[in-house]
């Protein structure tokens, strides 16, 4: 399956959740720059694309859809991608897992400590470290197997590992992940999984 346009940023969370998927599933796509944090904003004619000019967006074959959760289901549902576990149980944990990264470690460990401390050289007041630490003990506690959602990969490694990826470039945050041997152990993994070399931020380079 060809011919799948990805419009978002290298350095954007949720467009590497998109791509992940997308080199998980084995398929051939164009990554198409949109930068919207640019002084002069999103390209020309994003706006008619994105009525909220946000990324990413997935365009295939003439289709456009916007939310990843929306564009990573059609990926899945066009390729046959096996990302979302059979069992009800592992299913279950692979989207409340999803959604915890959605809800709190995303602005918790990548805007209140990497954005912070890598990007802004301040340092992260104790309660947003204590924030962090409550994501970080969450996940570890809910890791049933080598993977997020247990025995396999799914969606759940591909929508926490752009997070992680950035904390753990964080002067504090790696020796946060070091304690918790179930995560480290999975950072290790993923950090040489293909799909995650490919999709590399310029700041793991």
């Amino acid at each position: 399956m060809a011919n799948f346009i990805l419009f978002g940023a290298n350095f954007s969370v949720y467009t590497r959740i998109s791509r992940l998927v997308l080199e998980e599933a084995g398929t051939t796509y164009r990554l198409e720059p949109v930068d919207i944090f640019a002084a002069a904003g999103p390209p020309d004619g994003y706006l008619d694309r994105h009525p909220f000019q946000k990324i990413p967006l997935l365009e295939h074959e003439g289709f456009e859809v916007y939310e990843t959760d929306a564009i990573v289901d059609y990926i899945v549902a066009v390729t046959g991608a096996d990302l979302v576990p059979g069992e009800a149980r592992a299913r279950a944990r692979m989207r409340q897992i999803m959604r915890i990264v959605d809800n709190y470690a995303y602005r918790r460990l990548v805007w209140h400590v990497y954005v912070r401390e890598a990007e802004d050289g301040d340092r992260v007041p104790p309660e947003r470290m204590t924030a962090a630490a409550r994501v970080l003990n969450v996940l570890e506690d809910l890791m049933a197997g080598p993977f997020m959602a247990g025995a396999t990969f799914s969606l759940a490694d591909c929508w926490a590992w752009p997070v992680l990826a950035y904390f753990r470039l964080s002067k504090t945050g790696r020796p946060m992940i070091a304690e918790r041997p179930k995560l480290a152990a999975w950072c290790e993994r993923m950090a040489t999984r293909p799909s995650s070399v490919a999709t590399a931020f310029p700041a793991e380079k």
